[in-house]
């Protein structure tokens, strides 16, 4: 007998049938994805429900909250200056990273801009930055926040290991689906 709080089988179909999810069946969705205990089939079948059928402000709300609860989370009060993202949806050229960074890091803001691989036939912005010798994608958080703390003030590098796992899979996912 499970000892989960929940079944996949019976999130998905809540979703499918056009139901809006619970607070609790999203954190623990997210939570079992994350350690396997829901499947990548079973996730991917969410994934069509809520393709199909939506999701309303607070289930989005609770989605984001438990994918950003899935693992540590990065501080950058300590820096002397404000900070910035831009994240990309993704698309066929999508470059804007490469030169958006150091610019807006010109203006005393700090950009620590996590970036992901390409998915299917378009190159991410770690594929482009990898064509630059010497360049290293994996860097520890402690290494981020050393270098905007510094003068450099743009980090473009893959978000550790640690750092919203969820996210990590889901996106994979996403390559595969």
């Amino acid at each position: 007998m499970s000892t989960e709080p929940f079944d996949a089988v019976d999130v998905i179909a809540a979703k499918r049938d056009g139901h809006r999810l619970e607070d609790a069946q999203i954190d623990w969705v997210i939570d079992a994805y994350t350690r396997g205990v829901v499947a990548d089939e079973q996730m991917s079948a969410l994934a069509m429900a809520v393709f199909l059928n939506g999701m309303d402000r607070a289930e989005i709300k609770r989605w984001t909250d438990a994918m950003i609860a899935s693992g540590e989370r990065m501080d950058f009060s300590s820096l002397p200056r404000p900070t910035a993202d831009k994240h990309s949806t993704g698309g066929v050229g999508d470059k804007i990273t490469l030169p958006l960074a150091p610019l807006v890091a010109v203006f005393d803001v700090a950009v620590p801009q996590l970036s992901g691989r390409g998915l299917g036939h378009t190159g991410g912005t770690l594929d482009k930055m990898e064509s630059i010798p010497g360049w290293e994608a994996t860097m520890s958080n402690e290494r981020i926040m050393q270098i905007l703390g510094t003068g450099a003030g743009a980090v473009i590098c893959a978000a550790g290991s640690g750092l919203a796992p969820a996210d990590r899979k889901l996106y994979a996912l996403r390559d595969t689906t």
